[in-house]
């Protein structure tokens, strides 16, 4: 395995040791890709996703960054009509920077609680 995934997959593992979704207060997992950024509210007890969102079912219209703010603003208010106001963030093996920032910010200004 190359070094750089062998890193990723250990970051990973590092960040899911530490957190755990529930019904109540389920786990927002990222995943960037170069092009696109998703999300999703999962239940680790039932193993169920109960949402997900990402910027090709809205139509990417502006930057990388716009469309990873309106995917937090549209996780925030699923949320809210799902009754959820406290979540468990999973940034997964990428940092806390940039796109996956932008999603954060947006899905906390919806109304979310980290």
């Amino acid at each position: 395995m190359l070094q750089k995934q062998l890193n990723r997959l250990r970051r990973k593992a590092r960040v899911r040791s530490q957190i755990s979704g529930s019904a109540s207060r389920p786990r927002l997992s990222i995943f960037r890709s170069t092009s696109h950024i998703s999300a999703q509210l999962i239940d680790d007890q039932t193993g169920k996703t109960l949402w997900s969102a990402s910027d090709l079912k809205k139509g990417a219209k502006g930057t990388k960054t716009e469309s990873a703010a309106i995917v937090g603003a549209e996780i925030a208010k699923v949320a809210k009509w799902l009754k959820i106001e406290e979540i468990v963030f999973d940034r997964g093996w990428f940092s806390y920077h940039g796109r996956v920032k932008a999603l954060a910010d947006a899905a906390r200004e919806g109304g979310l609680k980290f």
